[in-house]
């Protein structure tokens, strides 16, 4: 994998994380509008589009990834998304950020090492 394949890919994995946090974002937006709301006012707030959107760009840039580099090769790297997401959620949202997840995220990026090596 070339530094620039390697950049696209993990940036395609940020964006990704970055869409879980907007996601969740919108839920909460998505409560606050309350029940009586209708639905384009539950689920037409910014954080929803802009997820959507995100989502739909790392989703072009994942296919011109793919396009270059073998599934087996850039696929582990999603499994950092499991170690992003917990670290944006505690700073954008507050949530705590327990061993667990930090022990998780090590695990995983371990994982991806191993299966890298060649």
């Amino acid at each position: 994998m070339t530094l620039s394949q390697l950049a696209l890919t993990l940036a395609t994995v940020f964006a990704i994380a970055c869409g879980q946090v907007l996601f969740k974002l919108g839920a909460l937006a998505s409560n606050a509008a309350g029940e009586s709301a209708g639905l384009v006012e539950r689920y037409g707030n910014a954080y929803l589009l802009a997820a959507l959107v995100l989502y739909a760009g790392a989703t072009a840039l994942w296919v011109y990834v793919l396009k270059t580099v073998p599934l087996g090769i850039a696929y582990p790297f999603m499994g950092l998304a499991f170690v992003i997401v917990p670290v944006l959620a505690s700073i954008f949202l507050g949530e705590p950020l327990t061993w667990r997840p930090i022990a998780g995220g090590l695990a995983i990026a371990a994982g991806i090492w191993i299966a890298q090596a060649q």
